[in-house]
């Protein structure tokens, strides 16, 4: 009874914003959890995400190899902007029920960045939850181009080779390759059981844009910089490194020092914590300073 004297007190909306090769599915068990709790909540799909992903023909079973280094998709097209606009969309109509707490996860974190720009009178708190954050580093690229990064499982996990001209980063997650597996449970989920890990590279899309990645995400500091923010740490995260989030945790303070992050931290790897009540009782957190 508590919590949903707490969460109608509270009256946030939380917008919840995906990473790489990911949909709205992703936030399921935690959106699932601040539901049950009272709280309004909206997991956004991303353009060419979600119901509008798109499955190159050569992915499904019986997969083609060599088709599918080569096989175009229309997810080539989206840009930063387009991504941006729509979760600021998204943003404007939840903003008509009170305050907004706007969240991103692994690559969504470029896009809350670039939202916030473009709405921030209607954004009440940024989270970003081991969440790309360029700053002072323009891209997601310069970022992984930096020491701190260089542990990185990412760069362990080899994605399709598909050419420049494609336009997108491909990642086969249905490959049968036990070393395949195996690293990109080590990158994302190492202390998940194998059947999960399984369960979780079904649901992932195998194309992402290569623009998003090579864009210039960093928020603008009277913008982006103006509205409060918070970083959740997972310290156990292979595929951000516990010291690359803290290079974006202190290029953000000191890009913007009268509005510095707070910090949290989980132990938990990249996609996050086994119970999603943890995060949950985080962004309910975040909730109760919107007040």
């Amino acid at each position: 009874m508590s919590n949903l004297v707490d969460a109608a007190d509270l009256s946030v909306t939380f917008v919840l914003v995906h990473g790489s090769g990911s949909n709205a599915y992703g936030w399921s068990p935690v959106a699932a959890e601040l539901g049950l709790r009272g709280h309004r909540v909206v997991a956004v799909d991303l353009p060419g995400h979600g119901p509008g992903a798109y499955l190159p023909l050569s992915y499904q079973a019986p997969q083609d190899l060599e088709r599918l280094r080569t096989e175009p998709s229309p997810i080539a097209g989206t840009t930063l902007a387009d991504c941006a606009a729509h979760v600021a969309a998204v943003v404007r109509r939840a903003h008509r029920n009170g305050p907004v707490v706007l969240a991103g996860q692994s690559l969504g974190g470029v896009t809350v960045n670039a939202a916030a720009d473009l709405v921030p009178e209607l954004i009440s708190h940024l989270v970003y939850v081991s969440a790309l954050c360029p700053s002072k580093r323009a891209s997601v690229s310069e970022l992984m181009a930096t020491p701190e990064a260089a542990t990185s499982y990412i760069f362990r996990m080899t994605p399709v080779p598909t050419p420049p001209e494609l336009g997108v980063t491909r990642v086969n997650w249905r490959s049968n390759d036990p070393a395949f597996f195996q690293i990109a449970k080590e990158a994302m989920a190492a202390d998940y059981s194998d059947a999960e890990v399984r369960a979780m590279l079904n649901i992932l899309e195998p194309d992402e844009s290569a623009a998003i990645g090579a864009s210039d995400g960093r928020g603008l500091a009277h913008k982006w910089g103006g509205i409060p923010r918070t970083f959740v740490r997972f310290t156990e995260d292979r595929t951000l490194p516990l010291a690359l989030q803290d290079l974006m945790i202190r290029d953000a303070d000191e890009t913007t020092p009268d509005n510095r992050f707070r910090v949290r931290s989980l132990a938990a790897p990249h996609i996050g914590p086994r119970d999603p009540a943890l995060l949950a009782d985080e962004l309910e957190q975040v909730a109760r300073l919107c007040r």
